[in-house]
């Protein structure tokens, strides 16, 4: 039995308190895990407010740490192996598949978590959901490469698969949005617009490849993008996932017509919806061609994660860039607080 100080949601109020949690050894094919740092995702800041997911609750997703123990079915790492725990399987399935937390209490109380947990200084998880990584990238900045990266720079690569000399325009730049910045950047798409409406953090994606940027309180994002394009983007991203931004990276998008290949644009949503309900004009599905889709992590996680890795070493990925703050597990909720109150420009992190 280990112990670990962690986060913890007691109930359905936000603010967390940092404890000692009892951490079983590994059974199965799970994963003890050391960790060096976290990632502060947006996503936990759903997940606190959310009153339907069982109590107590571990929160986090994206960390980078060091192998102390494995269950005696797990036969990818092994003790003193670098990785990187993520929420997304390293092989895929249909569907959505939530692993019961297992070994891991509070008091005797049996904690909870969706996937796994990273807001601690010791997890438990399904080696499923942790990526071996060459010791060489296992720096504190890396921990984001399991959400962040993965997330915003998967949707560009993977789902859109942006080609040199197209468009994209991106809704929301914090920590996600910026990392589809970039990888737009690093794919050479012509014009990489970033619309929000913070002028610092619009400011900021200049600095990962924006080529022009829009603040839609000012202006009117469609009419702007149109002026820019010449009638729309190739490719548009929600990494916000509010009603307004959903419908607006429909209406962002080129337009096709009638024929074989004479399709308009596509739209992705890369952020957690806030709404399960929009409303999309059918017109333009079928009379311009129009693509509405989703990217939920789109990333082949061993392939990929060495990939940003090998690209941040060389200068052409700046992963430290994005962390614009630092914070110990004891100011959890600070760093939450500034997270919702828009105060991060990026991504923030747990140092252990």
């Amino acid at each position: 039995m280990m112990k670990s100080l962690s986060a913890i949601q007691l109930g359905n109020k936000p603010e967390l308190i940092v404890d000692e949690i009892d951490i079983a050894d590994p059974v199965g094919s799970q994963v003890m895990i050391k960790l060096i740092s976290s990632g502060i995702c947006h996503s936990q800041l759903h997940q606190m407010h959310d009153k339907n997911l069982p109590k107590p609750f571990l929160l986090g997703h994206e960390a980078t740490g060091v192998v102390l123990k494995t269950g005696p079915d797990c036969n990818y790492v092994q003790e003193g192996d670098h990785v990187i725990a993520t929420w997304v399987r390293r092989n895929p399935i249909k569907g959505r598949y939530l692993p019961d937390l297992k070994g891991v209490s509070y008091q005797e109380k049996k904690l909870n978590c969706r996937i796994t947990f990273t807001w601690s200084e010791i997890i438990m998880s399904e080696d499923e959901y942790v990526v071996k990584i060459p010791k060489k990238y296992a720096s504190p900045e890396s921990c984001i490469v399991g959400c962040s990266i993965l997330t915003g720079a998967g949707a560009v690569k993977n789902t859109a698969r942006v080609k040199p000399g197209e468009t994209v325009a991106i809704f929301g730049v914090g920590g996600i949005g910026l990392a589809a910045v970039k990888m737009a950047s690093l794919l050479k798409a012509s014009k990489i617009i970033a619309i929000d409406i913070d002028k610092d953090k619009l400011e900021f994606s200049k600095q990962f490849g924006a080529t022009h940027t829009i603040n839609s309180l000012e202006n009117n994002p469609i009419n702007e993008i149109f002026d820019l394009t010449n009638g729309g983007v190739d490719y548009a991203f929600d990494a916000i996932g509010k009603k307004i931004t959903m419908n607006q990276i429909f209406e962002a998008v080129k337009q096709g017509g009638s024929g074989a290949d004479n399709t308009g644009g596509t739209s992705i949503l890369i952020g957690i919806p806030e709404s399960p309900e929009i409303t999309l004009d059918a017109n333009q599905i079928l009379l311009t061609q129009k693509t509405f889709k989703g990217s939920l992590g789109a990333t082949y996680p061993e392939k990929d994660f060495i990939y940003f890795l090998e690209m941040y070493k060389k200068g052409e990925f700046p992963i430290n860039k994005m962390i614009s703050k630092s914070f110990n597990l004891s100011e959890i909720n600070e760093a939450c607080h500034k997270l919702e109150s828009g105060e991060i420009t990026g991504r923030s992190i747990i140092k252990f």
